[in-house]
């Protein structure tokens, strides 16, 4: 009896290292769902359309990559302040939100390779005749920015531009569109929206900076599931699905770097 209640002790404990052990391609599979996160209020990447649906390019690249993974995408809203958190404990099994692969993230998660590659970038107004290539062009200029932004001590890292820090991007844009400012800084994702929002006359200008990816976080310790994201990564580049949803969000194709053909 007592050796009984030792193998079946043995069995169990068994049954729950390889429990434990188990790819979250199997867990996935058995479900029949991809559970995503995103914020749900980052638009154009993600966001309430006028229907109260989730919209935007990010949803929409996820909904590609359940398509090609033979799941059932299922969305769930998280603020970004917590977002990371809850993939760590489990509530959902992936991250699609522009999230960047940085050394500490990468401590707890692991990543697919860049989905998204961007910089800062100028904005000018569309009839701009100055050449304005990078920061340095702005010596003795007045050049906008978010306040609090990573791009503000981008721009106050070059002697003698002149740093004016707004609110938000529509009050810089509104300014740089009136003449009072010579140029703005933002991120080359977001720019091509910001400027149909506004709907004021500028462009996008010259890249600034070093190039960054985001890429799809997901739990360490899932080797099978992160090589089936990559796949259907490269898959629906490869069909050219991701091609038509970033030139519809972005005009431009946001795999590769700006300017890149």
């Amino acid at each position: 009896m007592q050796r009984r209640s030792l193998l079946s002790l043995f069995l169990l404990s068994a049954l729950a290292i390889h429990a434990s052990a188990a790819d979250l391609l199997d867990t996935v599979k058995a479900r029949g769902t991809l559970k995503i996160a995103v914020e749900g209020t980052y638009p154009p990447f993600n966001f309430k359309n006028e229907k109260g649906q989730l919209d935007g390019f990010d949803v929409e690249i996820a909904q590609a990559l359940a398509t090609k993974l033979n799941l059932k995408p299922e969305f769930i809203t998280s603020e970004w302040s917590g977002i990371l958190a809850g993939l760590q404990t489990g509530k959902f099994d992936i991250i699609v939100n522009q999230v960047s692969a940085t050394d500490k993230r990468r401590e707890t998660f692991d990543f697919t390779q860049p989905y998204t590659l961007s910089s800062a970038q100028l904005i000018v107004r569309k009839d701009e005749k100055r050449s304005f290539k990078g920061l340095a062009d702005l010596k003795g200029k007045k050049l906008g920015v978010g306040q609090g932004s990573n791009y503000a001590d981008l721009a106050r890292a070059v002697e003698g531009v002149e740093v004016k820090t707004y609110p938000g991007a529509p009050e810089y844009l509104q300014d740089l569109a009136l003449g009072r400012l010579d140029a703005a800084l933002n991120d080359s994702l977001l720019i091509p929206y910001l400027v149909k929002q506004t709907k004021l006359p500028l462009k996008g200008g010259a890249a600034v900076g070093s190039v960054e990816g985001s890429a799809i976080p997901y739990l360490k310790g899932n080797p099978k599931f992160g090589a089936a994201l990559d796949k259907a990564l490269a898959d629906i580049k490869a069909d050219g699905s991701f091609k038509r949803i970033s030139i519809k969000y972005f005009e431009r194709d946001v795999s590769k770097p700006l300017g890149a053909k």
